[in-house]
C-alpha cells in the first residue's frame, strides 16, 4: 500500500497535467446554477426545460473505466451522480478528468439531467473544470479515521465522510434556534454580557486566567453565562433577559464535561422557581418535538419521556434514602467514609464537596425526568432560602434542576436578592477559597452594592449543550465541531 508521501506525489504530477492543459486547479469561482439538493427538488421540472446546467462538489466515488465512468459528487446538501461519456465530451478533456483526477477533488460539471436506465436521476456531462484539486486523499470509507483523536483532531474529514455526523450539527444549530424562538416569544430580551470579568461568579469552577495588557491586571474567561451582570440589568429595569454564548471552565474532561461550551441563561424579574419550573418543562418539550420529533428518549441504557409527569425529588430524602446519610447530621468524617466506602473519589474535604460529591453519586440511578430541589444552601451560595411557617430561614434553598438519565441538565433559583445574606454567603465562600478551594465562588462585592440599590425578586436559570447530547444519546465531545486537542 502507497505511503501518504507517495499518494501526495501521485497527485502533484496530477496537478502539474492541469497547468500544462491549461486549468486553474484553484480558481475564485467555477459555474455553479443550483445546490445538489435544490436538484433533486426540482429535476423532474429542469429535466424538462432541457438547458445545460451547472453542478459542483467533492468526487466522493468514480466508478466505470474505457468509454463511461460514473461520479458522485457531494456539495454538503446532497449527492449526486454525474455521467462522463467519451462521445459526449471533449475528448482531450475526457482524457484529462482520466488522468489528473481523483477521488476527494472538488469539481464543476455543466451537462443534461437525464434518468439511467435504472432510474437513477444524473447529469450528462458535457464539460467540467477544477475547483479544488485535493494533494491528499480521502479516508477509506470503512477503515479510515477509526481512532477517536483523529476524528476529532480531522473534524473536516469526519464530516466528509460521515454525513450523519455532520446532520448532527444542523440539528444542534436548531436546538438553539428553536430556544431562543422560544423566549423571545415570551418576551425575553437577548443581551450579550461579558467574557472578561474581574471576579467570575454565577457558577462554581476553576475558571481560565489571563492578562489584560491595556489595564496591566489579570482577568477571567466567564464561568457563566453572565450572571451577575444579567441580575445587574433586572434591577436596572429590564424585566426578562437571556444570553446564548460561550462558557469556560478549566476543569476535567468526561463525556458530560468539557473546558469549553455553549450555555443559555435567563433571568426573570417577579417570577420564582416554581414559575421557573414550568417554564422548563415546556421549553425541554418544544425543543424536544421541533428538533427531535419526540420527547422520549434513550441515554446509557436509561429510557425518559418529558411528556411525562416530572417528580419532585428531596435532595436530602434521596441521599439518605440511597446510602443511609443523613446529609443534616452527619459529620464531614461520616460523609467521607461513606463515600470511601462506594468507592468514589472526591476534591477536597469541605462541606459543600463532600455533600455534593455524594448528591452525585445518587443522581446516577435517577431516569427523570424530574426536579431535584431543596438543596442545602451550602451549595447554592446564590439561591434564595425556603422560609418556614414563620418566615424563617430554612437550611435550603430553593433552588431546582432538571434530572434526567442520571445526570443534571440545568439549574434554576429563586435569585437571592438580600445584600445582607448574599454579603455573608460570598464571604463562607471566600474562606473556602482561601483554604485552596479552587471551585469557590469568588465573591463580588460591587454586585452586593447593586443589591443595596434593590433588585426585584425574580427567577435564574441556566442550560447547555449537555441537554442536547443526552437528547441526542452521545457524549458531549462528540457534539462540539472542534473540541480542543493536545497538539501533535
Amino acid at each position: 500500500m502507497a505511503s501518504i508521501e507517495e499518494l501526495k506525489k501521485t497527485r502533484l504530477t496530477k496537478l502539474e497535467l492541469l497547468h500544462k492543459a491549461g486549468l486553474n486547479p484553484y480558481p475564485a469561482r467555477v459555474p455553479r446554477d443550483f445546490s445538489l439538493d435544490q436538484v433533486k427538488q426540482k429535476f423532474a421540472d429542469l429535466e424538462k426545460n432541457s438547458k445545460l446546467i451547472s453542478l459542483a462538489g467533492r468526487i466522493m466515488a468514480i466508478r466505470g473505466q474505457g468509454a463511461i465512468l460514473f461520479v458522485v459528487i457531494d456539495d454538503g446538501t446532497s449527492t449526486f451522480q454525474a455521467v462522463f461519456k467519451k462521445d459526449s465530451i471533449d475528448e482531450k478533456f475526457f482524457k484529462l478528468f482520466v488522468d489528473a483526477v481523483d477521488v476527494g477533488d472538488i469539481i464543476s460539471v455543466t451537462g443534461l439531467l437525464f434518468k439511467t436506465n435504472r432510474g437513477e436521476e444524473s447529469v450528462e456531462v458535457k464539460s467540467w473544470t477544477m475547483a479544488a484539486k485535493a494533494l491528499l486523499p480521502l479516508p477509506e470509507k470503512w477503515h479510515g479515521l477509526t481512532d477517536p483523536d483523529e476524528r476529532f483532531r480531522k473534524r473536516y474529514l469526519d464530516f466528509i465522510m460521515t454525513p450523519e455526523t455532520r446532520d448532527l450539527f444542523y440539528k444542534k444549530a436548531k436546538f438553539w434556534d428553536v430556544t431562543r424562538t422560544f423566549m423571545k416569544d415570551r418576551g425575553f430580551l437577548e443581551v450579550e454580557t461579558p467574557t472578561l470579568e474581574t471576579t467570575t461568579g454565577g457558577a462554581e469552577a476553576t475558571p481560565f486566567k489571563t492578562h489584560h495588557n491595556d489595564f496591566d491586571l489579570d482577568v477571567y474567561l466567564r464561568i457563566s453565562v453572565g450572571e451577575l451582570w444579567q441580575k445587574r440589568l433586572m434591577a436596572a429595569g429590564f424585566p426578562k433577559t437571556f444570553e446564548i454564548g460561550r462558557v469556560y471552565r478549566n476543569e476535567g474532561s468526561s463525556p458530560e464535561h468539557a473546558q469549553e461550551f455553549t450555555n443559555m441563561e435567563f433571568y426573570w424579574a417577579y417570577a420564582n422557581y416554581e414559575d421557573g419550573m414550568k417554564f422548563i418543562v415546556e421549553l425541554y418539550r418544544t425543543v424536544a418535538k421541533e428538533v427531535f420529533g419526540t420527547t422520549r428518549f434513550s441515554y446509557k441504557g436509561m429510557d425518559f419521556d418529558l411528556a411525562d409527569e416530572w417528580k419532585h425529588v428531596d435532595y436530602a430524602e434521596e441521599i439518605k434514602r440511597q446510602t443511609g446519610i443523613d446529609i443534616n447530621k452527619a459529620t464531614d468524617k461520616e460523609i467521607a467514609k461513606k463515600l470511601d466506602e462506594l468507592k468514589v473519589s472526591y476534591d477536597g474535604t469541605n462541606r459543600e464537596r463532600l455533600t455534593d460529591t455524594l448528591w452525585k453519586y445518587c443522581r446516577k440511578s435517577i431516569a427523570g425526568p424530574a426536579f431535584l430541589v431543596n438543596h442545602p444552601t451550602v451549595v447554592a451560595p446564590l439561591a434564595k432560602s425556603v422560609m418556614d411557617k414563620d418566615g424563617k430561614p430554612l437550611s435550603v434553598v430553593q433552588m431546582f434542576q432538571p434530572i434526567i438519565a442520571g445526570s443534571e441538565v440545568g439549574r434554576g433559583y429563586s435569585e437571592l436578592n438580600d445584600p445582607i445574606d448574599q454579603e455573608n454567603r460570598f464571604e463562607e465562600q471566600e474562606k473556602l477559597l482561601k483554604k485552596g478551594d479552587t471551585e469557590a465562588m469568588m465573591p463580588d462585592y460591587e454586585f452586593v452594592e447593586m443589591l443595596e440599590h434593590g433588585m426585584p425578586p425574580a427567577c435564574g436559570w441556566g442550560h447547555g449543550e449537555r441537554l442536547f447530547a443526552i437528547l441526542a444519546s452521545k457524549p458531549l465531545r462528540e457534539v462540539q465541531m472542534f473540541p480542543l486537542m493536545r497538539p501533535k
